[in-house]
């Protein structure tokens, strides 16, 4: 779907909160739908389908991660979680449970636009795409390549596995145990330690300066995104 014109829905049991995003997306030129809980808010989706979802975790009725996961149950939707909640252990289980993005209250209003519009293009099928170019990088899916700046880079299969992951969802928070999985396969997900090293190598081939990293964005506690 184009980002430009997405339909929004706002489940939030704030109402200033509700009014501002209402206010600011339609500015942007989105189309915003509000509810006001968490049973709301699945009906809404069911119904008119939006091409986005803005979650509130702290609900009156349902908690906000377990209308998460009865959304998954039938829907991809993208969801960006928005909670005064800043734990770890809760970003991490509702990125697991299949939310897109995380941001925190207060929040910028310019980085939830850019979060939102990561969210509709990777929703829009940059998994479909043979080639995935984010600014100087250029990953060839079909022929299995790598470049930056035009010169290819090296890669063992693991380290292109790991990049091949985190391209597929740029701009997606992916968890350390998401990551692992997808990797390493079932019954790794907790040495985090092979991931550090992995995303520390290809850091080296991939970054200017691997010391201030511009691709591989760290989310700290939780995962790594790719920009």
């Amino acid at each position: 779907m184009a980002v430009e014109g997405a339909r929004v829905l706002v489940v939030d049991d704030e109402i200033q909160i509700r009014r501002l995003l209402k206010v600011a997306l339609s500015g942007h030129g989105y189309a915003v739908e509000e509810a006001a809980s968490g049973k709301e808010g699945l009906n809404k989706a069911a119904t008119s389908r939006p091409d986005l979802i803005i979650l509130d975790l702290g609900l009156p009725d349902l908690d906000g991660l377990n209308v998460l996961q009865q959304l998954r149950e039938w829907s991809l939707i993208p969801v960006i979680i928005l909670s005064v909640k800043e734990r770890e252990e809760q970003k991490i289980a509702a990125l697991d449970a299949g939310a897109d993005d995380y941001v925190t209250k207060p929040f910028s209003m310019g980085e939830l636009l850019a979060r939102i519009r990561a969210a509709l293009r990777h929703a829009a099928g940059t998994k479909n795409e043979p080639v995935v170019q984010l600014d100087d990088l250029v990953l060839d899916l079909a022929r299995r390549r790598v470049t930056v700046g035009g010169r290819e880079v090296k890669l063992t299969p693991t380290e292109y596995e790991l990049i091949k992951n985190l391209a597929v969802n740029a701009g997606k928070v992916l968890t350390h145990r998401q990551l692992l999985r997808a990797v390493w396969g079932p019954g790794c997900e907790n040495d985090t330690h092979y991931l550090r090293v992995y995303v520390g190598q290809l850091r080296q081939k991939i970054e200017a300066d691997p010391s201030r990293p511009r691709h591989i964005i760290t989310e700290p506690g939780v995962g790594y995104r790719l920009l």
